[in-house]
């Protein structure tokens, strides 16, 4: 697939742009509108302390390759909403702002819910991420039948967002025992966040099997960092999520490089509820 260069989405210069007034059925802040055809506003709150985006919805046309048997057939367009970011605050301002959001999650104005609605395309879609850092998302999918799964989580009774049970975790060929959490996979966090005494066990397990000097990095977050080059890469160990039924998800490249050392992609959380994105999974 060819790259493209792209450049900062602006409605106004969108042929196909229309603002998503207050009286659209899917304006969830239509009480904090003066007048019905003012300008949907949006704000949301992420699990990150003090994290959010606020903005103003708009409608676009969204343009999509049609695939079958993951050969190219024909091109798609389809109208969704989209969240067009004004204000950032949190974590956002440290160079890792979106300037907007395009939902994936189960709500009636998520992407996925809007074409399905359309007849589209079944309402699935699928997150698929090979060994070299790179994936695609491919709307309508419900993959292969080999695939492994697990349900989802409610929470309160209601599903409002994906959430999981983590049975055990595996770092190498070590699982680690007496593991069990609920996590949120979300799209949107870069890294991974982990409960304080998983986190520990976990970092203290992959520092135990990686052949590489551990380092300090004045001004990142990152605990665990080994120092790296092209010459001498490390063996770096893969960590595997177990889910009921012995299900499991890989990921073989949990590290990232920043100028030459390689850094484990965990954080820790007070929370009893774990974020599960490692790092290359933003969306």
């Amino acid at each position: 697939m060819q790259d493209r260069d792209l450049s900062e989405y602006r409605p106004s210069g969108s042929s196909s742009s229309r603002h998503v007034p207050c009286s659209h059925q899917l304006c969830e802040s239509s009480l904090n509108c003066k007048s019905s055809k003012q300008q949907c506003p949006y704000t949301i709150d992420y699990y990150t302390e003090n994290t959010s985006s606020s903005g103003l919805l708009v409608e676009d046309t969204l343009h999509l390759a049609s695939v079958d048997d993951h050969k190219l057939n024909t091109s798609v367009q389809a109208s969704v909403i989209i969240g067009c970011g004004m204000k950032q605050s949190g974590g956002y301002l440290d160079g890792v702002a979106p300037d907007g959001l395009m939902g994936l999650g189960p709500g009636e104005i998520s992407v996925p819910s809007v074409l399905a609605k359309a007849g589209l395309i079944r309402n699935s879609f699928s997150m698929c991420f090979d060994d070299e850092d790179s994936g695609r998302i491919y709307f309508g999918d419900k993959g292969p039948p080999t695939q492994e799964s697990t349900h989802f989580l409610p929470s309160d009774g209601k599903y409002e967002t994906y959430i999981v049970g983590v049975e055990a975790c595996c770092i190498g060929n070590s699982c680690l025992k007496q593991m069990s959490f609920s996590a949120v996979v979300d799209s949107g966090t870069s890294f991974t966040f982990l409960p304080n005494e998983v986190y520990e066990r976990m970092a203290k397990e992959f520092d135990r099997q990686i052949n590489a000097t551990i380092t300090s990095y004045p001004g990142y977050p990152w605990k665990y960092c080994y120092k790296s080059s092209s010459e001498e890469l490390p063996k770096v160990p893969h960590l595997k999520l177990v889910f009921p039924l012995n299900n499991s998800f890989v990921v073989f490249n949990p590290v990232f490089v920043v100028y030459g050392i390689q850094v484990l992609t965990l954080f820790t959380t007070w929370e009893f509820i774990a974020f599960l994105l490692f790092k290359f999974f933003l969306v």
